[in-house]
């Protein structure tokens, strides 16, 4: 069976240098709104005249300055919360909305399906089907993923809101996986709100982000005026210091990914076939294995101190690199490929860690067909399809040499 990567076409990354600026940048914005002891100090509840904490507005405030919108406002129900506030803030059921001709992520899919809102496509990498659509002058909204949602996506994201701007559309952006990740984001570029996740940026659990338009900004509040509805003070400060270390972690991140993704294409990695930088959903390797064997290397992976599944994709719980399956959403053009490729995110670790695990993960899976299971002879070991090495070095007293970024775990685990 032919089995191929396709062309990506990732999305552009921030500079180390520039990174580390965003981040005085940010802290900047803080010293502008807090005064030193506000910082350790946070309030709760519906506070008259405000409508949510104090601590929270403020919180809000550097946010919107930071991303240069007029307001923001912080959310429940994190990156899908924050959405669906935007969405339900302007649109009705049976409005017309424009999206991306592509499989949408599930969580939004339930959001649109909630609202009944009609959505219509059109392919944003086909420029001028774009135009058709937008001068159709049926719309007033459109919605853009900033993240690819078709692995061979190769729209730029800024043209299209341009575009729909031009055209007197306005336009909220799902910034999940690309906000600090990129050098811009969607509201950044002109767009009238971008939605985000704040748990994907090591905040708290549940907490999201609407910045934009005021008028926008302003209808989410409004529609949020219950007390357990707000995103308290003590949830905000989380959020905001975890944001000061951000930018740079990302950076670093990227550059990470494309070390791997430049030492694996030069086969370093033997059972590697193809490998590619894609942001699907985050910014990832997808590598193809020369084998039928991808479902198998996320546990074999785990035996190495791999991350077989995620939590929050790059939230403050992932530090261990991810090895994972593709998404459904990437898989609807390519189902062939779930067999052959496994999505690799290095999350805090470095390339060498990377490359060490996805080699001896490939190893113990030598022995593996291509449905998962030992081949009739191969012996495997009760933690997993590892055969049992058999030589004098093993049973003697001394210990071998460590030639691994897994140091002893080598001699304790038999490699």
């Amino acid at each position: 069976m032919s089995v191929r990567l396709p062309r990506t076409f990732p999305l552009p990354t921030v500079a180390l240098e520039d990174a580390v600026a965003n981040q005085f940048r940010l802290m900047e914005c803080v010293a502008r709104h807090f005064e030193g002891r506000q910082l350790f100090e946070a309030d709760a509840g519906v506070v008259p005249g405000l409508g949510r904490p104090r601590t929270t507005a403020r919180v809000e405030t550097v946010l919107a300055e930071f991303l240069g919108a007029p307001a923001a406002a912080l959310v429940q129900g994190a990156g899908t919360g924050a959405i669906r506030a935007a969405l339900g803030a302007v649109l009705d059921a049976g409005d017309p909305l424009l999206v991306h001709r592509a499989p949408v992520y599930r969580t939004t899919g339930v959001t649109l399906r909630g609202l009944g809102v009609e959505t219509v496509e059109a392919d944003f990498n086909d420029r001028a089907a774009l135009d058709r659509a937008l001068a159709s002058g049926r719309f007033r909204w459109a919605f853009v993923q900033h993240s690819r949602q078709r692995v061979a996506d190769s729209h730029d994201p800024g043209e299209v809101l341009a575009a729909c701007r031009a055209a007197g559309v306005r336009t909220i952006v799902d910034d999940n996986y690309a906000v600090f990740r990129v050098p811009r984001c969607g509201v950044e570029l002109g767009a009238d709100a971008s939605c985000f996740s704040l748990f994907k940026l090591h905040g708290p659990e549940g907490v999201g982000l609407v910045v934009g338009a005021r008028d926008l900004v302003g209808r989410v509040h409004d529609a949020n005026y219950s007390g357990g509805g707000q995103v308290q003070g003590h949830q905000a400060l989380d959020a905001l210091r975890a944001l000061s270390h951000v930018p740079v972690m990302w950076s670093v991140q990227s550059r990470v990914g494309t070390e791997i993704a430049e030492r694996l294409a030069a086969g370093e990695v033997p059972g590697v076939a193809e490998v590619r930088i894609a942001n699907v959903q985050d910014r990832c390797l997808l590598v193809r294995l020369d084998r039928p064997v991808a479902r198998a290397v996320p546990d074999a992976a785990a035996r190495y101190g791999a991350a077989p599944y995620p939590v929050g994709a790059n939230s403050r719980y992932e530090i261990a690199p991810l090895f994972y399956r593709m998404s459904r959403s990437a898989l609807e053009d390519a189902p062939e490929l779930a067999d052959w490729t496994v999505r690799i995110n290095p999350m805090r670790a470095g390339a060498d860690l990377v490359i060490d695990i996805l080699r001896r993960a490939l190893h113990d899976l030598r022995d593996v067909d291509g449905n998962g299971r030992p081949a009739a002879a191969a012996p495997v070991r009760a933690r997993g399809l590892v055969p049992t090495p058999v030589s004098d070095a093993a049973s003697s007293s001394t210990p071998r040499p460590v030639h691994s970024a897994h140091g002893s775990r080598d001699q304790q685990e038999g490699g």
